[in-house]
């Protein structure tokens, strides 16, 4: 009768399988482990690993894949050039806005106003959240108020604006600030509210003055829903960057835009908003890092 010990089999199929990803040991109780190869998607998913090889590379080749089809339909004619500029027009048409300097003064102009729509926009939403969310007087004074506001279409304000701030700036960067202070308000609100009631007790328990209470629980708390908000905030300022910068504008993306629109040149055009893509982006991966920076401490990070 042959005696089998089962831990050393467990263990040497263990040993097996991490030297072999690929490998999976199955001990079978009395017997020899089996090993069994196993599909590459399947490791993957035992090991916990999300990424896989190549899925970077897969999604490269399916935005060239998208330009090779754009530019081919054009050259077929399926599409004309008035209509929508083929990608080689747009790459030139990018060029030459770069070298004469037309596209970075755009930029620039653009950038400024979104830079001072978020410095005002935003600690102004973080504030009134924080009135609102910590009082049951400045919930009932303020969140009616802005609730009412936040459903009145932005862009249909705009006459306002030019109304009561002309049509310089101010009107523009105020168009801005109004479209940001809203996510900014509605996500922090809501984290301050949900806050746990113990925090309270505990910061009675301790003796904390009303900004030590702010300071060490409600910021904190509050903190990933504000980044929400930021996140959204900067999506809102570039969406109402294009029609702001139609106020009259004589600088700006917008601006170009409207000027394309009049010459029909489709590739200034998609320049442009090739560019309002990349700022979004650059934009939203700051605020991404942001979070991974502020949020260690939360589980997960």
């Amino acid at each position: 009768m042959t005696v089998v010990d089962t831990d050393r089999i467990v263990v040497a199929a263990t040993r097996s399988a991490e030297l072999n990803p690929d490998i999976a040991a199955l001990p079978l109780t009395g017997a020899a482990p089996v090993f069994v190869k196993l599909p590459s998607g399947v490791t993957d998913e035992l090991g916990g690993h999300r990424a896989r090889p190549g899925r970077g590379r897969q999604r490269l080749i399916g935005v060239a894949l998208l330009f090779v089809l754009w530019e081919a339909a054009s050259l077929l004619g399926w599409i004309k050039p008035q209509d929508l500029a083929p990608p080689t027009a747009v790459v030139t048409t990018g060029a030459h806005l770069l070298s004469n300097g037309a596209l970075l003064t755009a930029l620039w102009a653009s950038l400024q106003r979104v830079f001072w729509g978020l410095f005002v926009g935003v600690p102004l939403g973080a504030l009134l959240a924080l009135a609102a969310g910590l009082s049951r007087t400045g919930e009932n004074l303020i969140d009616g108020n802005v609730q009412m506001l936040r459903f009145v279409p932005i862009i249909g304000l705009e006459s306002l604006f030019v109304l009561w701030l002309g049509v310089g700036e101010t009107a523009k960067i105020a168009m801005i600030t109004l479209g940001v202070m809203f996510p900014i308000y509605v996500n922090t609100y809501a984290a301050i509210r949900s806050l746990d009631p113990r925090f309270g007790e505990l910061a009675d328990v301790l003796g904390l003055s009303q900004w030590a209470r702010i300071r060490r629980i409600v910021l904190p708390a509050a903190l990933p829903g504000f980044l929400v908000g930021l996140r959204m905030a900067m999506a809102v300022a570039w969406l109402l960057l294009v029609f702001a910068e139609q106020i009259n504008a004589s600088s700006g993306l917008g601006y170009l835009i409207v000027q394309a629109q009049t010459f029909f040149q489709s590739n200034v055009i998609v320049v442009c908003l090739v560019c309002y893509a990349v700022l979004g982006l650059l934009t939203d991966s700051l605020v991404r890092f942001i979070e991974r920076v502020t949020l260690r401490w939360q589980p997960g990070r």
